[in-house]
């Protein structure tokens, strides 16, 4: 496995990410779901992700989501199926993201080309493993949706929802639980405040949390250590490995990569631009468009 490959891995999460996330925060994704039944941020948040596993209670939401507090899962569920259905928030989801990326790529991105990326990325998905995926299997069992703009968005989600088991994964196996996990990002790069408001940790679960990492040498004066660092950037080089995997299990190429990149990159960055720059799920930044595609096909042809 190259740094190319691990780099095109990095890449694609930054495009699917933003498609996805425009479910919890675009206005006609939102009042999509408010029609449906279910108000406030949290309760849609907790309904539409998890709504492929069904009715399911707090506690394997807790663990598939991992880095929540069990008060704060506990809030929305189980009690939110009695206000809305898991197939009532499929079916908003599904059409609210769909009218929201028509809305958002009307003037930009053809709906032929939408088409063509979407059936592009649906056939790759439908192909990755999901062994020990939870969130992605879920996904997956969903049937094919006929419109383009609803396959693009279940495609992207599919394939982040992968990423995210991966990276849940990747996290257990250096030994951080969900909640040290967001201790170390806040020690390093994150605002350690939001972090803890957004996922529901109280101060003393924090600091618990804080004097666990610094007695492993991870944390020194509520700043990440060099080990720290290292032990960050071992779980973003396993998750890079795992997501990258899935590609080629399910028949992806580099130049497959490459060039749905550089298609759905247009599409990411308009999903980006209407995401709050700083948000309670770490949307990242689109990545460059090297503005390369080698490979002859959609939607170009």
């Amino acid at each position: 496995m190259t740094d190319e490959d691990l780099g095109l891995a990095r890449r694609l999460w930054t495009l699917y990410e933003p498609v996805h996330a425009v479910v919890y925060f675009h206005p006609t994704a939102f009042a999509a779901f408010e029609a449906a039944g279910l108000r406030g941020f949290w309760r849609g948040y907790f309904a539409q992700r998890a709504a492929p596993l069904g009715p399911v209670g707090e506690a394997p939401v807790r663990a598939a989501f991992f880095n929540f507090s069990r008060s704060f899962t506990a809030r929305a569920l189980p009690a939110v199926w009695e206000l809305i259905t898991p197939q009532a928030a499929l079916d908003a989801r599904r059409t609210g993201t769909a009218a929201t990326l028509r809305e958002l790529l009307a003037d930009d991105v053809p709906p032929r080309d939408v088409e063509h990326v979407a059936d592009d990325l649906w056939a790759l998905a439908a192909e990755h493993p999901a062994d020990g995926r939870v969130l992605a299997a879920a996904n997956l069992a969903l049937p094919r949706p006929d419109d383009p703009y609803e396959r693009l968005w279940q495609a992207c989600t599919t394939l982040r929802e992968h990423r995210g088991d991966g990276h849940v994964a990747a996290l257990l196996t250096a030994g951080l639980t969900g909640l040290e996990a967001l201790v170390l990002r806040g020690a390093a790069d994150l605002e350690a405040d939001r972090l803890q408001a957004v996922r529901g940790w109280t101060d003393d679960e924090w600091q618990g949390a804080t004097e666990e990492l610094t007695g492993r040498g991870l944390i020194s004066q509520a700043r990440v250590t060099d080990a720290g660092q290292a032990l960050l950037a071992e779980v973003e080089h396993v998750t890079d490995e795992l997501a990258w995997r899935g590609w080629t299990t399910a028949g992806g190429t580099v130049a497959d990569a490459r060039r749905l990149a550089h298609h759905l990159h247009r599409a990411a960055v308009l999903c980006r631009a209407v995401l709050p720059p700083v948000n309670p799920i770490g949307v990242p930044e689109v990545g460059v468009d090297a503005g390369v595609d080698e490979s002859p096909g959609h939607p170009t042809d």
